[in-house]
């Protein structure tokens, strides 16, 4: 990150700390909005805890294990999707189907079956974030241009090279949004399902310290999931811009 990007990102971070202080100050009331230091104090209070460092390796590896499964069998569902018009026509209804399901009714349905536990959370994120990688995908496939495939199959270019610098090229900037997107949007699942349905993990901190009324243990649970996924995108954004480079797409 250059210097003055980062100047931006700690301007950014010091309104918010205002504006969280102002607002705290006007609501006088910390069950509603603790006080930023009285947050700070609680975080790193609690990241002293094996128990929530425990919480928070176990968050991390269902988190680790959605990106790992959304992805892989994403790309590979969407990539032979989007080969086939009839396949491609035949399974979008369902996928988008299975995209438009809310979460809480896959929640509903992962406590009838499996209970809960570590499994739960980590089907409910599968469910909800796969169709996005697979349309994405089938999308950056349908839109390859025929014509270099047509070119590629004149000049016999070998399949693997086809796949690597057509198809592969033509997905790039679809699969890295949808990895933004997903990277956006893993951490806020899995800790809600955690919350409903899962018996460790920080979401299930979080409704511990609701039932104790820990108000400021919910915010400082909360900055300790904002501020992973923070660095997380920041590396993501920092790969995509290279990878993109790569491809001569920026």
């Amino acid at each position: 990150m250059h210097l003055e990007n980062l100047w931006k990102y700690l301007t950014g971070i010091l309104v918010i700390f205002i504006t969280w202080t102002v607002l705290s100050f006007l609501i006088s009331s910390q069950l509603i909005l603790p006080d930023p230091l009285m947050v700070l104090k609680t975080l790193i209070s609690e990241l002293q805890k094996s128990e929530v460092l425990e919480a928070l390796v176990i968050t991390l590896s269902k988190i680790g294990v959605v990106l790992a499964t959304t992805v892989t069998f994403g790309v590979l569902i969407g990539f032979f999707i989007g080969l086939n018009d009839v396949v491609y026509d035949i399974l979008r209804p369902g996928i988008l189907v299975i995209q438009a399901v809310p979460i809480i009714t896959w929640l509903a349905l992962v406590m009838f079956i499996w209970g809960i536990g570590w499994l739960g959370p980590v089907i409910v994120s599968i469910l909800s974030l796969l169709p996005h990688t697979i349309l994405s995908t089938a999308i950056g496939i349908r839109t390859t241009d025929k014509r270099l495939i047509e070119m590629a199959k004149v000049y016999r270019v070998p399949r693997s090279k086809v796949i690597r610098n057509i198809y592969l090229g033509s997905i790039v900037p679809q699969l890295l949004s949808a990895l933004q997107v997903i990277i956006g949007n893993v951490w806020k699942v899995v800790v809600v399902a955690e919350y409903m349905c899962g018996d460790k993990g920080i979401g299930v901190l979080i409704a511990w310290a609701r039932q104790s009324v820990a108000v400021e243990k919910v915010y400082a649970y909360t900055a300790i999931i904002i501020l992973i996924g923070l660095i997380v995108e920041n590396i993501l954004n920092h790969f995509v811009r290279k990878l993109l480079k790569n491809w001569e797409l920026v």
